[in-house]
């Protein structure tokens, strides 16, 4: 189970991994096709038909002259997995890691001032951090569009710094941090409604995957 998370979560999504059987390879670039096995009843299959023949020196098949492919190119795969009640999700990358916690479970309304709760939250993220052997770590504080912009931006600011506090005290002095308040900036939900503020309502802490991981 990934760190700082209850043992029940609620989503668990991989981008990109499917359980295939078969592939073929078309312009340096494979592709794939799932076997599920007949859909239809066996015997009632329609006659094959003679596959099409290609012309190999069509010159729509051809690149234009001088044309080169461009270089390959691994797409990131992101894991997503969010605890039962949304409280806090973490976000797994080829390259970084990102924890997200909702405010809620961190501050009281519109203070900055650390829950007890909150500690043993920012702690699994600090045993990640070590664990992954992380030089700097992000710390982004963000909130809701309600209030005035300049109140948003401040209160972030100070939320962010304060799940820092607890932070730096549990990492080695190496460590550098980039801490910052977005305010209502950068929303993940829809601001219109209670349930997108309360997501919106958050701090961030970022870092690199160490390369051993």
């Amino acid at each position: 189970m990934s760190a700082g998370l209850p043992r029940r979560v609620r989503v668990a999504q991989v981008v990109a991994v499917t359980v295939l059987t078969t592939s073929s390879t078309v312009f340096g670039l494979t592709t794939a096709v799932a076997d599920d096995g007949p859909s239809v009843p066996p015997g009632t299959e329609a006659s094959a038909e003679p596959p099409v023949k290609t012309d190999g020196n069509d010159p729509d098949l051809k690149m234009p002259e001088g044309g080169t492919l461009a270089p390959g190119k691994v797409l990131d795969i992101i894991q997503v997995v969010e605890d039962e009640g949304g409280e806090e999700r973490r976000e797994d990358t080829n390259a970084d890691i990102k924890f997200a916690l909702q405010a809620e479970v961190l501050f009281g309304k519109d203070s900055a001032k650390l829950s007890p709760e909150a500690n043993s939250r920012i702690a699994a993220i600090a045993e990640e951090i070590n664990k992954q052997d992380a030089a700097k770590v992000r710390v982004f504080g963000f909130t809701d569009n309600l209030g005035s912009s300049a109140h948003g931006d401040v209160l972030s600011k100070q939320r962010a710094e304060a799940v820092n506090g607890v932070l730096s005290k549990q990492l080695p002095p190496t460590v550098t941090f980039e801490i910052r308040g977005y305010g209502e900036q950068y929303p993940i939900a829809d601001n219109s409604t209670e349930e997108g503020r309360k997501k919106n309502r958050r701090v961030e802490v970022s870092f690199q995957r160490g390369a051993t991981s």
